[in-house]
């Protein structure tokens, strides 16, 4: 087979298989935010503003329950601190590019377009920068106009959807599509797992702070066991 030459095609098409979760995810997010008492606007100026489906669940969600703003407002932002380290890895490759692209850029880096990219940049680390914006932005092609869509379809349907088709699994297994292959290193395998087993054990926690200590203690012991790791591998030279 013919390799693809054009960088923002093969972005297209390592997220393209995304595409088979982010519709119902989606569709998803419209329906529970509807439910949540948002009317068509609010819904779509939410999904335009944020377009970070994880942090919109969460907010959403307790926004249902009646969790105080500031409540909501942290857990959003904690939610969406991975960002922060996506940004973190992307910038040797990307961190060149002009202002208003990278502006641009952090808008649409979500996990899709984070791990498709990381892959890619890991693969080929020596293409030209115009190469690496334009694979970027091709990742977020095929995600970005079904987010929208979906979410206003979701919307508008609503309760129309019959129960039966279990849209919530799409943001399960969202994560697991994009986490497991990135779990190459025993630090993020501990990470993984200490958030997993945390998240489980303080689910009891009200308004899901309980994922919030999750988050930290999964940094944490990723963390810690990186550093354990370097110090081990230093004595042994």
């Amino acid at each position: 087979m013919t390799p693809i030459r054009s960088p923002f095609l093969r972005g297209c098409l390592a997220s393209a298989p995304f595409v088979i979760v982010v519709v119902p995810f989606a569709l998803l997010f419209g329906v529970v935010a509807t439910e949540a008492g948002l009317d068509l606007l609010q819904v779509m100026l939410f999904s335009f503003s944020v377009f970070a489906g994880a942090s919109q669940f969460a907010a959403v969600q307790l926004m249902q329950d009646q969790a105080p703003v500031l409540i909501v407002l942290a857990t959003s932002l904690a939610v969406n601190l991975r960002m922060v380290m996506y940004s973190v890895a992307m910038a040797p490759h990307l961190g060149a590019a002009p202002f208003g692209t990278r502006a641009l850029m952090a808008y649409f880096l979500v996990d899709q377009s984070f791990a498709a990219s990381q892959i890619e940049f890991e693969r080929r680390p020596d293409q030209p920068l115009a190469d690496k914006v334009a694979f970027f932005f091709g990742t977020v092609t095929p995600i970005a106009p079904l987010w929208f869509i979906a979410t206003f379809a979701g919307a508008v349907v609503g309760e129309a959807i019959p129960k039966a088709y279990a849209l919530d699994f799409a943001v399960p297994i969202t994560f697991l599509a994009i986490c497991a292959p990135m779990l190459r290193s025993i630090p993020h395998v501990v990470a993984a797992a200490v958030s997993i087993v945390a998240a489980l054990v303080l689910a009891v926690m009200p308004y899901g702070t309980g994922l919030l200590i999750a988050a930290v203690l999964a940094m944490a012991a990723g963390a810690g066991t990186e550093v354990a790791l370097n110090r081990r591998q230093g004595h042994e030279d």
